[in-house]
């Protein structure tokens, strides 16, 4: 009887414990990683951490894969055709690579027209190339604003809202 009772206990406490971690802040979530796994965290969003921290803490609880279990999924990797090819993961598309060069963009900005030319090293506009579109639309309103919504190439929830171009 009291074994069942150390049990529950435990359950309750590795409950409570997964709870924790939805309050933790990025910082605390490191040092729990350090605590449970002996390293440091890998730079990793915040909701990544709590989901293999959630999984270490029950791994430590309940035990992990048993030997037999890790040796079947080795097996079935090493003649998964799809695992054998090894395909590289795709490199993370730059915001400006779905522009062509080339492209132009008109804006009319205070009654003045902007126009600003997509090249292969950024966008130009008055003679200088900018990084991104949300740069030359700093530099024309002197205020932050997203490249794409002050050129019309997606809406903001704001214009969405009242059916027009914020401005």
């Amino acid at each position: 009887m009291n074994d069942l009772k150390e049990r529950k206990r435990s359950r309750i406490s590795v409950l409570r414990q997964l709870a924790a971690l939805e309050r933790m802040s990025h910082e605390q979530l490191r040092e729990k990683w350090l605590d449970l796994y002996g390293e440091e965290a890998p730079k990793y969003r915040k909701a990544f951490l709590m989901k293999r921290l959630a999984y270490r803490i029950q791994e430590l609880f309940y035990g992990g894969l048993s030997e037999p279990a890790k040796g079947c999924l080795k097996r079935i990797a090493a003649t998964d055709p799809v695992a054998a090819l090894k395909v590289p993961m795709p490199e993370a598309r730059k915001p400006q690579d779905s522009i062509l060069p080339g492209t132009r963009f008109v804006r009319v900005w205070k009654d003045a027209q902007h126009e600003v030319i997509a090249r292969d090293t950024g966008f130009e506009y008055d003679g200088r190339i900018f990084r991104s579109l949300s740069a030359v639309a700093r530099e024309i309103t002197g205020t932050r604003w997203n490249g794409k919504i002050f050129f019309g190439l997606k809406g903001s929830s704001t214009s969405r809202k009242r059916g027009q171009n914020a401005e």
